[in-house]
Parts: C-alpha cells; sequence; structure tokens
C-alpha cells in the first residue's frame, strides 16, 4: 500500500457494528466484562481505547514502524521516551531544539539524574567524538526547531548502533509525508501530532512509533502506568487531519518555496532560513531525506532589533501571531519570546537563535495573498 493510501485505510475499517466508515468515538471509562478476565479485548479506557487503537495502528503504518503508542501531548510523548532511562544515563540531543523539549529535559529530569548535553550534529565526525560510555539515547530534531538545521539521519543512526545507543527522532517539522526516520535506522519517532498530523489547530496530542516490539511493550507500558493518555476525541480529530495529511503538507510546501523567494530578496529580511535554498547548509541531506523541503521558514529582520520584529509580527493579517505549526492557517511567531524563551538567552545566542528571528509556519492560504500580508507587515519604520 502506497503512502497516500495509507493515510485513508491503514488500520481503518468501517465499524463491524454499524458500519460506519469514520472511526467512532468511543466515549467511555470502562467496558463490561462477562467475568473476570472475560472481555473483549478492552477494560478500562487509560489501558486501551477502540478509537486509539484504530490511531496507533494507522500511525505505526505511516511511518513504517512496529507499534505506535499515543499521547495527551508531544511533551508528554517525550517523557515518556526519557522515562526508559535510569540515573546515570546521558541524553546527548541537537543544540537547537524545541524549548519545551530544552526545559524537560534539564529542568525535569536532570533532577532524577539523567543528564542531557546539547551539541551540534551536522558534522558527524565531530558528533561521534562527544559520545560518552553514558550516552545512552541520541534525541535529534531535523529540520530543528526554529533555525531549520538538517542532521543526516541515517549517518547518525549508524554511529549510535555501533555504539548500542537508541535513536530518538522529532519528526513534527517533516511529517511523516515528507520523512520516515525508521527507515533510515531511527529507534523512535516522534510527533507532536497537535501539528501536521492534526493539521486544524484544534486539538493537543503526541505519538511515538517503535521501530521494535521491545520498545514498543517498554512505550506502551509506560504509557499505561503514567497515564498521559489522550481522549477519544482527540484521537478521532488526529485521525481525521491524517486523511488530508498530504494535501494539506504538500500545499504548503508548494507555498513556502515562493514565500521564502520573496523574503530572500527583500531589502528589510537580513537572512532566511529554508532547506530549500541550494546555499542552505543543510539542503543536500534535506533533498535526500525528505519528499520536499518542509513549510517553516525562519528570517531577520535587517536591523536585528527585537522592536522592529515585534512590528512585523503586530502588522500582519493573514499570518497570525501565536504560538504552534502545522495547521493549515499560516502563523508566525518570535521564538525568542515565545516557543524557546525557556532556553537562557546566551545559549539561544549561541547557537543562533538571534533576538529578531521571526518564525512562519505556511499555510494553505493562497500564496499571493500571504505575500501580500508579509511585504505590507514589512514595511517597518
Amino acid at each position: 500500500m502506497k503512502f497516500n493510501t495509507k493515510l485513508i485505510h491503514a488500520g481503518i475499517h468501517p465499524d463491524p457494528g454499524t458500519g460506519a466508515v469514520m472511526t467512532p468515538i468511543f466515549q467511555t471509562s470502562t467496558y463490561a466484562q462477562d467475568g473476570p478476565g472475560n472481555h473483549k479485548g478492552f477494560e478500562y479506557a487509560r489501558t486501551q481505547n477502540p478509537t486509539r487503537q484504530v490511531l496507533e495502528e494507522n500511525l505505526a503504518a505511516l511511518e513504517n514502524g512496529y507499534g505506535a503508542v499515543c499521547f495527551s501531548s508531544g511533551l508528554a510523548a517525550m517523557d515518556a521516551v526519557i522515562k526508559l532511562f535510569k540515573s546515570g544515563d546521558e541524553v546527548l540531543a541537537t543544540h537547537d531544539l524545541y524549548g519545551g523539549s530544552y526545559r524537560q529535559l534539564v529542568r525535569v529530569f536532570s533532577s532524577f539524574g539523567v543528564q542531557s548535553r546539547f551539541v551540534p550534529m551536522q558534522d558527524v565526525n565531530s558528533f561521534e567524538n562527544q559520545i560518552r560510555p553514558e550516552t545512552k539515547l541520541i534525541w535529534i530534531e531535523t529540520p530543528t526547531n526554529p533555525l531549520l538545521q538538517l542532521v543526516d539521519i541515517a549517518a547518525v543512526c549508524a554511529i549510535a548502533k555501533k555504539k548500542g545507543i537508541l535513536v530518538c527522532v522529532d519528526n513534527t517539522f517533516a511529517s511523516p509525508y515528507l520523512q520516515n526516520p525508521i527507515d533510515l535506522g531511527a529507534d523512535i519517532v516522534l510527533h507532536s501530532a497537535t501539528k501536521y498530523l492534526g493539521g486544524h489547530s484544534d486539538v493537543i496530542h503526541g505519538a511515538l512509533i517503535a521501530k521494535t516490539k521491545e520498545l514498543y511493550e517498554g512505550l506502551k507500558f509506560i504509557q499505561n502506568a503514567s497515564g498521559a493518555v489522550p481522549g477519544p476525541m482527540d484521537c478521532f480529530l488526529i485521525l481525521r487531519g491524517i486523511k488530508t495529511l498530504h494535501v494539506r503538507v504538500q500545499r504548503a510546501c508548494d507555498n513556502a518555496r515562493q514565500i521564502a523567494d520573496f523574503l530572500k530578496n527583500h531589502p528589510q529580511v537580513s537572512r532566511v532560513l529554508y532547506p530549500g535554498f541550494e546555499e542552505h547548509p543543510g539542503h543536500f541531506f534535506a533533498k535526500n531525506q525528505m519528499k520536499d523541503f518542509g513549510a517553516m521558514i525562519s528570517f531577520d529582520v535587517h536591523s536585528g532589533s527585537f522592536e522592529q520584529s515585534k512590528q512585523v509580527l503586530s502588522k500582519t493579517k493573514l499570518f497570525t501571531c501565536a504560538e504552534s505549526l502545522g495547521g493549515v492557517e499560516s502563523l508566525i511567531g518570535h521564538p525568542a519570546s515565545m516557543t524557546h524563551a525557556s532556553i537562557p538567552r546566551e545559549d539561544r545566542i549561541k547557537s543562533g537563535l538571534t533576538d529578531s528571528l521571526i518564525r512562519l509556519s505556511i499555510g494553505i492560504e493562497d500564496v499571493e495573498d500571504l505575500i501580500e500580508d508579509l511585504r505590507q507587515a514589512l514595511e517597518i519604520q
């Protein structure tokens, strides 16, 4: 079954009781049993829910994994991955990553003895030298948030496999439509399903897809034991969103190409970060491990001023100033004060995240309208 067909059909069947084409929302907390342990495969909704089960089967098929496990948010999914490890273990993470991921690693799990280091992964040889005996997990974002740097997933996974280290790839920015990390050697794939998978900015959700039965069972145990599960309505909304993932993401990618070109040639813009540009340092990897270059763009205003960046964000009419990404509507944000505010300023600047950086999530509107909106917003004093 090819990918676009998987989106519609993988793991999804008409409801046997009613014939409903869309998976029903099983809004129940518990299930009747004919006797102790004599049930129809469902006992308690924290542990199993039919709506969630269909979504998990669908996600596993999309990422070519053994099994998927769903959570109440992307950070709850990340929490489950880190719980696979113990005090004294180390996470080696991409130095440019989502602020919430940084916060969880540094301010939550360090208290339990799981330490983290944040290193560049673009140069694989230099990266390999960063690995220590206590390194047990490599955490990759690619493209990274918000600097859109690329990591060679296959090369990093080859190093990790040689050293017996697990690799988890946060695939949120790409979505399964553009990139499949398990095919490139990753052990676990994470999605903030809130973003492209849901696609309509109306649900918070997270998912993990495991490469092996052993990893799947470990994550499934944590899902049940810790209880950060999504409700059936949330799972229904993600299933609905997935059905149009391919058409939404491709349209957004097509729009992003034209918007990146517009920004590149605008006198008020000093830097545009977009993997589709041949001069982008990660262009080769994006071209080889992704189907397209994504729908995220970051750029700096020419002055380098936070004040002028704020002017741009306050003047857009179609681009909504908001956190998140991956919805049908275009969003504009200021990472330093919004999504990445939990990262200390000196660390942000060191990684290249300037105070003037603006991040765009390109939606599926008419691209001419989006370009005109940015044109008028960039008329700054």
